[in-house]
Order: C-alpha cells, then sequence, then structure tokens
C-alpha cells in the first residue's frame, strides 16, 4: 500500500507533515476545474475534488488523498485569478465583508471514496489602496482561490474567522485524519 497526495499544493504537503504523513508520491491531477453554468460554490467544490480523486492513477490498495479549496462570496465563486488585475478585482470584493472558504478533502482507496467539506467563514477588514498594491506585488496571491492566502502576507487583512484554519489555508487536518483511518491508513502508531 502506497500513499499518494494527488494535488501540487506545498500547503497540503505541510498541513499533512503535521500529523505525520508523508507521501509516497505526489500526483498532480490534470481536470478542467471550470465551473458550470450556474454551479454553486460548495457542489462545485465538492465535484471538482471528487474528479481529482478519480483522475489520480494508483494501484487497487493504495490510498489517494485529494482536495480543493474554493472562496465563495454569495452564490459566486472566486477561484485563482489569472492575473493582478484579477486579483485586485476579487480583493476589492472581498474587503469590508465576510466570505466562505469551502474545502473538500476525498480520501480513495480501491473502489471505495469518502469525501467531506468543511466551510469557514473569514472576514476581511477594509482595505485600503496601498494595501491592496503591496499586497499585489508580493505576487503571494499568484494560484490562490479568491487571490489571497490567509497563512501569508494577506493574514494582517483577515481580523475573524470561524470554522477551521488549516480548511481555510487548503486542508482539513481534523477531518482529513479521520478520512485516512477510514481508509485504513496506520496514522497513530503505538510505542514499542
Amino acid at each position: 500500500m502506497a500513499f499518494i497526495l494527488g494535488s501540487g499544493s506545498p500547503r497540503r504537503l505541510e498541513l499533512l507533515g503535521q500529523i505525520g504523513v508523508v507521501p509516497d508520491a505526489v500526483r498532480a491531477p490534470d481536470i478542467d476545474e471550470t465551473p458550470l453554468k450556474a454551479e454553486l460554490p460548495r457542489p462545485y467544490c465538492n465535484r471538482v475534488t471528487a474528479q481529482k480523486v478519480a483522475a489520480v492513477e494508483a494501484d487497487f490498495d493504495d490510498i489517494v488523498l485529494c482536495a480543493d479549496t474554493t472562496v465563495a462570496l454569495g452564490r459566486r465563486i472566486m477561484g485563482k485569478p489569472d492575473d493582478a488585475a484579477q486579483a485586485a478585482e476579487y480583493l476589492w470584493k472581498l474587503s469590508g465583508r465576510r466570505h466562505r472558504v469551502i474545502t473538500s478533502v476525498a480520501v480513495k482507496r480501491g473502489d471505495r471514496v469518502w469525501q467531506k467539506d468543511v466551510v469557514s467563514s473569514v472576514r476581511v477588514k477594509a482595505l485600503s489602496n496601498v494595501e491592496v498594491n503591496a499586497y499585489l506585488a508580493t505576487g503571494d496571491w499568484q494560484g490562490k482561490a479568491g487571490g489571497y492566502a490567509i497563512q501569508g502576507p494577506a493574514g494582517a487583512f483577515i481580523p475573524w474567522i470561524s470554522g477551521s484554519f488549516s480548511a481555510i489555508m487548503g486542508l482539513p487536518v481534523t477531518e482529513t485524519a479521520g478520512l485516512l483511518m477510514a481508509a485504513g491508513y496506520p496514522l497513530y502508531k503505538e510505542a514499542p
């Protein structure tokens, strides 16, 4: 049995490390993450995660873990910005408001899949031009849903969250541990 992380995210690798999990292989799936017409954020996140875990090549007894994180402002899905202009647009829309961060995680072993999503609420303070431009200049927005990462410089913009900090980062650690154990991963080993 091998454990395969189906993600290219360094944050997910780091969060797995917090619970002592080191993948035998890392294989980022290549799927189309375009939202379907009128698709809502939570069903979108769950669908993309299910497609990711199905797309990772693995032997029958291997355990595969995939996740997806989506930023939702009302019914709007705020994906990874294409450029700095779109990142700025996202930041201005989030400024002074609460939004949801949805992270879905799926674990596959054989023909069984265990999946769970975690929804957290995040408030972004009212941002100034100086703050937005300084943040954009860091490049930290690149590849981040909603154009920001809570664990980076944008953490200074977030005075309040309700939910799971690790899920906002990209992998709900508690739920992930439970899914791995359900799939038979030896997460907790007794001392000899």
